[in-house]
């Protein structure tokens, strides 16, 4: 028994895992409080969830306090963009569901926004946590990402729907949120991301220096 609970047994890395998460996911909670804090408790929660994904040691609301307090000039403006985007697709499919002329148009504006705010927004919080760039090239980065790794980056997109999904699916579920469905959909899209970024960072001039912006150029991933 006491091998079952020795700090190197599966059970005792789960349960801290679990607890690291639990703990991540309130403080995000609390931190995304004011809404305009949104976007800086956003990317102070990817900075400890990259960490996480790659195993690496480290104290989750030191680590997290300390990222929130760097990030507030990036965090406050991404707190309104990713509002404003997902306003944007909810009002267009509201549209679309009023119209009684010309739905198709609407129901097409809708999928099209839908498509780039997503993969825009799909990687430039763990991009604004790990490497140091203007928000506008994180979001150009974030969109060529995964247009580069498409497959990878809607296998992704699926497996965040699902989740969200679990979390609403009725009224015992939305306790997930409050425990840790938020950084556990940040984990997921951080343990996706770092792959991404590994493979990226052999490559001079990319996401690894300020300002730098995937090529167009490389536009496919070799699947």
């Amino acid at each position: 028994m006491a091998g079952f609970f020795s700090t190197d047994s599966k059970l005792y890395k789960f349960m801290t895992k679990l607890t690291e998460l639990f703990i991540l996911n309130i403080m995000w909670l609390v931190f995304s409080l004011p809404i305009v804090t949104l976007g800086i408790s956003t990317i102070a929660a990817y900075t400890v969830a990259l960490r996480m994904a790659e195993d690496e040691e480290g104290y989750i609301a030191k680590d997290f306090l300390k990222a929130f307090k760097a990030n507030w000039k990036q965090g406050i403006p991404m707190s309104f963009i990713t509002i404003i985007c997902a306003w944007a697709v909810y009002l267009d499919f509201q549209v679309y569901n009023a119209a009684t002329q010309n739905a198709f148009v609407f129901l097409l504006i809708g999928v099209v926004s839908a498509y780039i705010f997503v993969f825009s927004l799909l990687y430039v919080y763990p991009l604004l946590a790990r490497y140091d760039n203007t928000i506008a090239n994180s979001l150009k980065n974030s969109f060529r990402i995964s247009m580069k790794y498409f497959l990878r980056s809607l296998l992704l997109v699926v497996l965040v729907a699902f989740e969200i999904a679990v979390m609403i699916w009725n009224k015992k579920t939305l306790i997930l949120i409050v425990l840790v469905g938020p950084a556990f959909v940040m984990l997921t899209i951080s343990g996706f991301a770092m792959k991404i970024f590994r493979d990226l960072e052999k490559i001079p001039g990319t996401v690894a220096e300020p300002t730098a912006e995937i090529s167009e150029s490389e536009s496919t991933e070799k699947e």
